[in-house]
C-alpha cells in the first residue's frame, strides 16, 4: 500500500535553519547547543555510554551529536536529502571524531534489523506523519526496539489547542489589537511553513492510542508548554497561571506533548 504522505523536498536547508523547531539554538550554536524542548526530550530518553540511539527525522543533526557525547552510538534517519547532508556534517563528536551513522530513509521504513536499539527518538516527527503513516512509524520503532527498550516522542501543537483553545485566544488578540500575530488557521500561527507540512497534530488521548496500538507499555504522556516572558498585567497573569496549570483546562491551553513507552 502506497501511504501519503507530505512532498520531501519542502524539507529543504532553509526550513531546517529558519523554520524548524531550534533552528535559532542550531544557528548560534553550530549545534552545540539544543532548544528547551530538544534539551527536555534528551533528558527523558535517560542514555547512557554504551547504548545504540536511534534518531528518527533526525533534521539538523544536533541530537546525533549530543547523543555521541553521551557516549552512545547514533544513528539517525530522514527522508529529506537536505536533513541526511546537514546532519551528515553536524553529527560528528568535536572530543574524539566518532561519527553518527546517518541514513536517506524513509520512517516507515526503517533500514535496520529487529530488535538493536535502546532507545529511539521521534522528536518533532508526529505531526509531519499522515495517520497512517505514524502507525506504520511507531511499529517499525518498536520492531527495531530491543525488548525493555524505550520511545521517546515530543510533538507540538497539542491538537486541542489549535481547536478549541487558539479560537479563545485569538478572539482576546484581537480585541486587544494584536489580531495581526494570530491568523486564522492556527498552523500559520508562528511558523507559516507549518501550513504545508502539519497534518497530523495530536491529543494526549490520540498519542497514547497510537503508542499502545503499536504495541508500547508503561506508557507515560504529558503536556508542556515553552515558558512565557509575556509582560502583561495582574489579571492576565492569573488567567494564565489558571489555564496552563489547572485541569482541565490545561489540557486545552498547554500546546506541547511528550511520552515515552517501552518495548
Amino acid at each position: 500500500m502506497t501511504l501519503t504522505r507530505v512532498p520531501p523536498d519542502l524539507y529543504d536547508e532553509a526550513y531546517f535553519l529558519g523554520a524548524c523547531e531550534g533552528y535559532a539554538e542550531f544557528s548560534s550554536s553550530a549545534g552545540r547547543r539544543l532548544s528547551r524542548r530538544l534539551s527536555q526530550a534528551l533528558a527523558v530518553a535517560g542514555i547512557v555510554p554504551g547504548m545504540r540511539v536511534l534518531d528518527v527525522a533526525c533534521g539538523r543533526g544536533e541530537i546525533l551529536r549530543h547523543v555521541i557525547q553521551l557516549g552512545a552510538q547514533a544513528f539517525g534517519v530522514d527522508y529529506a536529502w537536505a536533513a541526511v547532508t546537514l546532519s551528515h556534517r553536524v553529527a560528528t563528536s568535536p572530543e574524539d571524531g566518532a561519527r553518527a551513522g546517518v541514513y536517506h530513509a524513509n520512517a516507515c521504513r526503517l533500514p535496520f534489523s529487529d530488535a538493536v536499539f535502546d532507545r529511539v527518538l521521534m522528536l518533532d516527527i508526529v505531526e509531519h506523519l499522515y495517520p497512517e503513516e505514524l502507525q506504520q512509524a511507531l511499529a517499525e520503532a518498536y520492531r527495531v526496539l530491543k525488548p525493555g527498550a524505550r520511545i521517546v516522542v515530543h510533538t507540538a501543537p497539542n491538537v486541542w489547542y489549535d481547536r478549541y483553545a487558539y479560537p479563545v485566544v485569538r478572539g482576546v488578540r484581537r480585541l486587544l489589537g494584536q489580531g495581526a500575530g494570530y491568523p486564522k488557521n492556527p498552523r500559520a500561527f508562528l511558523v507559516p511553513e507549518n501550513v504545508h507540512v502539519h497534518v497530523n497534530e495530536q491529543s494526549l488521548i490520540s498519542l497514547h492510542r497510537s503508542l499502545f496500538r503499536a504495541g508500547f507499555h508503561s506508557l507515560s504522556v504529558w503536556l508542556s508548554s515553552p515558558p512565557q516572558a509575556r509582560q502583561e498585567n495582574p489579571l492576565f497573569r492569573v488567567l494564565r497561571k489558571i489555564l496552563f496549570g489547572t485541569p482541565p483546562f490545561r489540557w486545552f491551553f498547554e500546546r506541547e506533548i511528550f511520552a515515552v513507552g517501552d518495548r
